[in-house]
């Protein structure tokens, strides 16, 4: 009797690891086929339940096969969009991440702000304040913030240079790591490629990789500005000692999920 239920237990393994391999498959070749795959679809087209579709997606997520997004997923993204493109995108979410930043902003500081849209958004809510800190220093590789900035009495403004890239417009490289290490920044605020379901922060550039990760070491106060639609993106590079940094700013409240692995690598998840 022991070695019937035995036998019918493995069966039933064997015949489980088919079903979610056929699973994967389908949802690999929908990927493949259109660049998405819906839960409802996918659940729907095998009869099985939502949250069984939802393991499958977080098993593949893990792999680097897929980007999580809401409702479903995506390919993984290898570079990154356009400027312009990344603007137009949850530019309300970014705003209010914006004005949630400058906020936590002082008087006497030195802040490193990155380039990228949603430090452009907070670069426009710290010369919108009614009060803005006095005798700031603000360094940068983004030309569109030195420009928002210059202008601003009472603030100083430090391009970090190295090698501009036109359709970021942007400094990158080994001269940018060489000019931040010239000075003591007490907040930094980093942009970010994607936050994995595991609750690692990724980029798409070696560059920029390489200086969100110093910056998260080198700072008495570093946060990672990430949108909602930046959670469950897959992006190639990690950045090393994210954990370093104080936590992640965001629009929207992101799925337990992500808070937890974040949570247990030292980050804080705050809403603006």
């Amino acid at each position: 009797m022991v070695q019937k239920s035995s036998h019918v237990e493995q069966h039933g393994s064997a015949e489980h690891r088919i079903l979610a391999s056929q699973r994967h498959d389908e949802i690999l070749r929908r990927l493949n086929e259109d660049g998405v795959a819906g839960i409802s679809e996918v659940a729907t087209f095998f009869d099985v339940s939502r949250e069984t579709i939802r393991r499958d997606l977080k098993h593949l997520a893990q792999r680097g096969l897929l980007t999580l997004v809401h409702g479903g997923a995506t390919k993984p993204q290898l570079n990154e969009p356009a400027f312009g493109l990344r603007s137009e995108e949850n530019a309300a979410g970014k705003a209010a991440i914006g004005t949630a930043a400058a906020g936590l902003i002082r008087s006497d500081m030195v802040v490193f702000l990155d380039s990228g849209t949603t430090t452009l958004a907070l670069a426009q809510a710290l010369s919108q304040q009614e009060k803005i800190p006095e005798n700031l220093t603000i360094c940068t590789t983004s030309l569109r913030i030195a420009l928002q900035l210059c202008h601003m009495q009472g603030v100083r403004v430090h391009i970090l240079g190295g090698e501009i890239n036109a359709i970021e417009e942007s400094s990158s490289g080994i001269d940018v790591l060489q000019a931040a290490e010239n000075f003591r920044f007490d907040m930094a605020f980093l942009g970010t490629g994607g936050v994995t379901i595991n609750g690692e922060i990724t980029d798409f550039t070696r560059n920029g990789a390489e200086l969100r990760s110093r910056m998260a070491v080198n700072t008495g106060e570093a946060w990672f500005l990430a949108s909602a639609e930046k959670f469950g993106r897959m992006t190639p590079l990690r950045v090393a000692h994210f954990e370093q940094a104080a936590g992640i700013l965001t629009d929207r409240q992101p799925e337990a999920l992500f808070v937890s692995a974040l949570s247990d690598k030292g980050l804080i998840v705050q809403v603006a």
